[in-house]
């Protein structure tokens, strides 16, 4: 076990070496070693102050889609840093999300069709699917949201809330977490269509090697090569790096640029830092009111010291690629 490893499986945060152990060495998910390092995540600082707006049998007392705070995100972060399946006490917080997602108010103003292309931010209902699915709460309302999904993807493969009539390239941001989705979806229960449609949009990202314009092999967004944790619902190599190794789509050559990109990122003692975040830490009671708000600290930014969060997703890709 290389140095870097060893350091992440001992790490003070729950999560990180839950992370670890699946991820990284492989521990099969229902081994009573994982089973044991999922409760600890639950039971972390990190998730109790996650769920401390949470009421012990209601959901947090928010729009579901408050940035950062409201149901939909914690959801989402609890499903990837290692929570438990099956918690009924994220029930409350599940029938909020798509209480809002499955309303009448959200498909009578969200959801418009210019030039006979969808507009719609699809990583908001692929979000909720992945995270449900993960987190073993999923029920039947998550094939609609599914099957919507699949009937608003573009020609190209994507998805798109660009208004602008005109607009035909998919979005890189919009279709990152419904390709994750997707996927998961499939290898939850089988669904070939959902399989077929995550992989066209995988192609999306490839032809473009995952950063670079077709036209000219330019960098399409300087932010696109920035690593972070938590991504949230804004595109990076490592985030889509990410959700083709968890899906087993690690052999197409054209991750090359991407994975030596990431590479090139490796600090001195095998960290990986965060080179920019999403989230404003909260200092003070006001700041919760402000969206993009954050009720932890995830270790900020440096271009030099090792951001744990980063490394233990990195180190996995790596890993996964078979560039370790």
């Amino acid at each position: 076990m290389d140095k870097i490893t060893q350091k992440l499986l001992v790490s003070e945060e729950p999560s990180i070496r839950y992370k670890t152990l699946v991820n990284i060495l492989g521990e099969p998910r229902d081994s009573k070693k994982v089973t044991s390092a999922s409760l600890e995540v639950k039971n972390s600082p990190l998730v109790k102050t996650m769920l401390s707006e949470k009421p012990k049998n209601g959901h947090i007392p928010r729009g579901a889609y408050d940035k950062w705070l409201g149901d939909h995100w914690v959801l989402s972060l609890l499903a990837d840093l290692g929570y438990p399946k099956g918690d009924k006490e994220l029930v409350p917080m599940m029938e909020h999300e798509l209480e809002w997602l499955l309303g009448e108010h959200h498909e009578k103003n969200a959801i418009r069709v210019i030039n006979g292309l969808t507009r719609r931010c699809c990583s908001q209902e692929a979000n909720a699917v992945y995270s449900l699915i993960t987190l073993g709460i999923a029920d039947e309302r998550i094939e609609t949201l599914v099957k919507r999904m699949l009937s608003w993807q573009w020609p190209d493969g994507g998805w798109n809330c660009d208004k602008e009539p005109g607009a035909k390239n998919s979005s890189f941001h919009e279709s990152l977490i419904p390709m994750r989705a997707l996927f998961a979806y499939s290898k939850a229960t089988g669904d070939k269509k959902a399989f077929e449609a995550a992989k066209r949009t995988s192609e999306i990202f490839l032809k473009r090697k995952l950063f670079k314009k077709v036209s000219d092999g330019s960098i399409i967004n300087p932010r696109f090569t920035k690593i972070c944790y938590p991504s949230y619902w804004h595109y990076n190599i490592l985030a889509c790096l990410i959700c083709l190794a968890e899906a087993d789509q690690t052999s197409d050559a054209r991750c090359t640029e991407a994975l030596d990109l990431l590479e090139s990122k490796r600090l001195p003692d095998s960290s990986f830092p965060a080179e920019i975040k999403y989230y404003s830490y909260i200092t003070c009671p006001q700041d919760k009111n402000k969206s993009g708000s954050s009720l932890i600290n995830f270790g900020g930014t440096s271009s030099k010291t090792g951001n744990e969060f980063v490394t233990v997703d990195a180190v996995f890709v790596l890993k996964a690629f078979g560039r370790i």
